[in-house]
């Protein structure tokens, strides 16, 4: 079953150390994908995530800029970062292991999302709706994000690790009719 994601029911939000005392929080406000997903056979789900670099959000202007420079993201280069899947480990009855490749800036590694199925939901208007809730940890450095400033106190600016929380509502899409030949 195909599924569309309900971008304003989803978010993709992330967490870095800034000076190594607070954390920054930000988000990614546009992204699209597809996933297919059946609930009575959930190893069998696939993604594809693609987020737009640019639409990088952490309330501050200046940070919001470098963070789409060539510094870090460089977004007009590397417009996307993008996810696919390559399987799921089954954990639990509403939990399950993701793994698949992440894409910044042309470097792809692997990453395993933590998954939790929230179920399904049946709208108002007659849509069919499921929920999901996903974490990871990165570490930045991994993707060629390597831009720091070191501190006079010690330690860096910026934290390497980032920690990724990613919350989807998904649309079920009417199943295709295939035509037949008379």
């Amino acid at each position: 079953m195909t599924w569309q994601i309900d971008n304003a029911h989803s978010a993709i939000y992330f967490t870095v150390r800034h000076m190594m005392i607070a954390k920054v929080r930000g988000q990614f406000e546009k992204f699209n994908g597809e996933v297919n997903f059946d609930p009575d056979n959930p190893e069998k789900t696939s993604a594809e995530i693609k987020i737009e670099a640019a639409s990088i959000n952490t309330r501050e202007a200046d940070r919001d800029n470098h963070l789409r420079s060539a510094d870090f993201f460089n977004a007009e280069k590397y417009p996307y970062l993008t996810f696919t899947s390559k399987r799921v480990e089954v954990t639990g009855e509403n939990t399950a292991r993701l793994i698949g490749d992440l894409t910044i800036r042309d470097t792809t590694r692997p990453v395993t999302l933590d998954v939790e199925y929230a179920g399904l939901a049946k709208s108002p208007w007659g849509t069919v709706s499921a929920g999901f809730n996903a974490r990871t940890r990165i570490n930045r450095e991994d993707w060629g994000l390597t831009w720091n400033q070191a501190l006079e106190t010690g330690g860096w600016l910026v934290g390497k690790d980032i920690d990724i929380e990613i919350e989807l509502e998904l649309v079920q899409q009417p199943e295709k009719e295939t035509v037949s030949a008379a």
